[in-house]
């Protein structure tokens, strides 16, 4: 047995070095991977990957200064030097007055089995006939002119925890994916879009087939776009977009950007920020989902959370720095790597659905715009102020009418929170998800 077969008894003793060596306190993790990967352009393969890592990472402290270091040999002479690297590091960096290990009274008495770890690796030809299938089926698309690739591909990680103070556990998490992405029409009218598809067991992998049918529908009916005039008008955001707001909501509300003062809710714990009837949950124990985790980077237990209530937002995302400088306690949000610290951070973020469907979320619009792409990262993070490359349709009578291309949405975030609607269309494909979302009162800027 090899030291990546049994990676806690491995953490357990580089930890037990780190103290023997003088070390007060100390942690470490190990992550392995596996993944393979296949990628095809118009039906020829371009790539057939398989790879596999193995990576530790030890931290260790020494009354308020702390240091991290990270390496992916794992003989016993370079753990060995890991330790003294580690604690000649600690012995000159500045203190951190916030930085250490949880309480044993703190840590995860008990963690959850969680379903997300499909023990069956796929063979290189499933996933060779999975690009095969949704490349074929967008090409197949009429209109359909070229294609930009497809690809298939599998992936396993297992990560460990072990801390000086009791804490020492382990999980696994799996990932299958599929997507492709085509080009329609020719010359200076082409356009281009995808789609892909993602679910922890590859049984439950939307075929791929479906798959690559939306990704060529998608960009034929993107031809003929047009540039927008510049106005105020209702804002649609399609499922693959709306996502994007509540990220946006997670970095605002993190630990960090609460005790630096740079976020625009900095001020708005337990107050209104969405209407009354909307209900943001983050869940890290949900079955098969895609960010799903047994316990915290810290090995504290976390838990399904409502992070907005009735439109109030009732928690900060915090691991334990961030909340010591609060003077909170950890809301079990932390995550982390090899080589650096924890931080905060959502698992299985998402908005619960409304009661319409996205048809009826529009019926009234007489003139709006609906999103299905964005590009750039215009955000002001102190002040809120949004605005993004966007494309789509123009929304007229309630029905999408013509493609548009080149044009800019613009807003405040606060007041795009406030003045958001939910479809009841949920679907969890990503990390963060939310249905169709109606934002009135946004700038659409064009000509």
């Amino acid at each position: 047995m090899t030291a990546t077969d049994d990676p806690l008894s491995l953490l357990d003793d580089l930890v037990t070095k780190a103290k023997r060596a003088g070390a007060e306190a100390a942690d470490a993790v190990h992550f392995s991977s596996a993944g393979l990967s296949h990628a095809q352009r118009l039906g020829a393969p371009e790539r057939l990957e398989r790879e596999e890592s193995h990576d530790v990472g030890l931290r260790v402290l020494l009354g308020r200064r702390q240091a991290i270091v990270s390496s992916t040999d794992l003989a016993p002479d370079s753990l060995n030097e890991l330790v003294e690297r580690a604690l000649a590091m600690a012995k000159v960096v500045p203190e951190d007055p916030y930085c250490g290990l949880a309480t044993a009274e703190e840590l995860a008495k008990s963690v959850p089995a969680l379903d997300i770890l499909d023990t069956e690796e796929p063979a290189p030809e499933a996933l060779i006939e999975r690009a095969r299938a949704c490349e074929e089926a967008a090409r197949a698309v009429t209109g359909v002119t070229n294609s930009e690739g497809a690809e298939a591909s599998w992936s396993r990680i297992q990560i460990a925890l072990v801390t000086s103070n009791g804490f020492a556990r382990g999980y696994g998490r799996s990932g299958h994916s599929v997507g492709v992405s085509v080009i329609a029409g020719a010359g200076l009218g082409m356009e281009s879009d995808y789609e892909f598809a993602s679910a922890v067991y590859g049984r439950e992998l939307e075929d791929a087939e479906a798959v690559g049918r939306r990704a060529g529908e998608r960009a034929v009916k993107r031809l003929g776009a047009k540039k927008p005039p510049t106005q105020r008008l209702p804002v649609v955001f399609d499922p693959r977009i709306s996502n994007s707001l509540l990220r946006h909501l997670a970095g605002a509300i993190s630990g960090p950007s609460i005790t630096r003062g740079t976020s625009f809710l900095k001020d708005k714990l337990d107050h209104q920020i969405f209407p009354a009837g909307i209900t943001i949950v983050d869940d890290p124990h949900r079955p098969h989902g895609l960010a799903s985790k047994p316990f915290d980077g810290e090995g504290l237990a976390n838990r399904r959370m409502n992070i907005v209530e009735g439109g109030r937002l009732t928690t900060w995302i915090l691991d334990l720095s961030s909340a010591r400088q609060l003077g909170m306690r950890s809301t079990g949000h932390a995550a982390r790597g090899t080589s650096s610290p924890p931080s905060p951070s959502t698992s299985n973020l998402y908005m619960e659905p409304g009661s319409v469907t996205p048809a009826e979320l529009m019926a009234d619009i007489d003139q709006g715009f609906y999103v299905t792409g964005m590009m750039g990262m215009g955000i002001n993070g102190v002040t809120g102020d949004y605005s993004r490359g966007a494309s789509g349709f123009r929304i007229e009578k309630g029905e999408l009418t013509y493609p548009i291309s080149e044009a800019t949405v613009a807003g405040n975030l606060k007041q795009m929170f406030m003045n958001l609607t939910p479809a009841n269309d949920l679907v969890f494909k990503y990390g963060a998800n939310a249905p169709t979302l109606r934002i009135d009162g946004m700038t659409l800027a064009g000509n």
